[in-house]
């Protein structure tokens, strides 16, 4: 059975809301640059590489298995320009649409496969509403409330106008989301090599090309124990169907472990310097919009 999704924009495209980036004040400005994000983002990807085309696509071009850190390193940056980039942050959402516009493929079947297909660039950013929501869930300590939830689905419906999501795509909703989205979870996702790729990459961390060939033992040791934590928190913050269906064990030992690292991560995460506790592009927004502000306090009391 397929859930109902209620367009959220009927009205003529000169009449459509505008793009806007997005400012302070904003759930997004607040939270989306915090160093948790990077915790649920796996989560995202694994779900991206299920959606058969994102796949088919992910696997024919995406540098994931020979340059895991860079392009973890582009994605993360990419993300923190589209919330904190000003005006900047629509011309990355167009740099993003130009160049996914080449990016089509030809499965084994026959069925030709394009990224900018109006479902699949959906979905990108609809996985990123989930990741947001289990974030929250296991990381911290400021559980949300349905408001909280429909507030921020909200700017993310602004996020998918920036990026020109198609109306149809976009439940009207937290409420009308939540149920859609878990039947493409549950109908619309497929196993696919590349979600197996995926979870064998972020496991086993690639060197990156500057470390030399004969480093690559201590590099292995060095990053084991971040490959493991990363795929527990991949594995763990995955929908309970997606785990059946990928054939991923989780017991109920493994989901005490990560509540308990949760906890402690919800609690340390705030008590960290700013600069520490967000990614630099965010940071440094931030920064600026403390300046400006400052400024524009002093101007307001200048003498006249």
């Amino acid at each position: 059975m397929t859930a109902a999704v209620t367009q959220i924009d009927h009205t003529p495209r000169a009449a459509r809301p505008e793009r806007r980036p997005f400012e302070p004040g904003t759930r997004m400005w607040d939270d989306t640059g915090l160093i948790t994000f990077s915790l649920t983002a796996g989560s995202a990807f694994l779900l991206q590489t299920m959606e058969p085309s994102i796949s088919a696509v992910v696997d024919e071009h995406s540098t994931f298995r020979t340059d895991a850190l860079g392009r973890a390193a582009r994605s993360i940056a990419s993300v923190m320009m589209w919330v904190y980039g000003g005006e900047e942050a629509l011309a990355e959402a167009d740099r993003l649409r130009t160049m996914h516009a080449t990016l089509n493929t030809t499965d084994a079947q026959g069925t030709k496969h394009q990224a900018l297909s109006s479902a699949p660039w959906a979905w990108v950013l609809h996985t990123g509403v989930f990741a947001f929501v289990e974030g929250n869930k296991y990381f911290s300590d400021k559980p949300l409330t349905e408001a909280d939830k429909e507030s921020y689905y909200q700017e993310v419906v602004q996020l998918m106008r920036n990026f020109q999501v198609a109306p149809k795509e976009i439940p009207a909703s937290f409420a009308e989301w939540e149920p859609w989205f878990y039947d493409q979870v549950d109908n619309h996702l497929q196993v696919t090599g590349t979600a197996y790729d995926y979870l064998k990459v972020i496991r086993s961390i690639t060197p990156p090309r500057q470390v030399p060939a004969p480093l690559h033992p201590v590099w292995r040791a060095v990053t084991r124990p971040v490959g493991r934590l990363q795929y527990f928190f991949t594995v763990g913050t995955t929908p309970q169907n997606i785990r059946e269906k990928l054939g991923l064990e989780w017991t109920a030992k493994d989901e005490r472990t990560l509540r308990a690292l949760g906890w402690v991560i919800g609690r340390t995460v705030p008590m960290l310097p700013e600069r520490v506790r967000y990614f630099p592009i965010a940071f440094e927004a931030r920064r600026v919009e403390r300046d400006r502000q400052r400024l524009r306090k002093i101007i307001t009391m200048r003498p006249v």
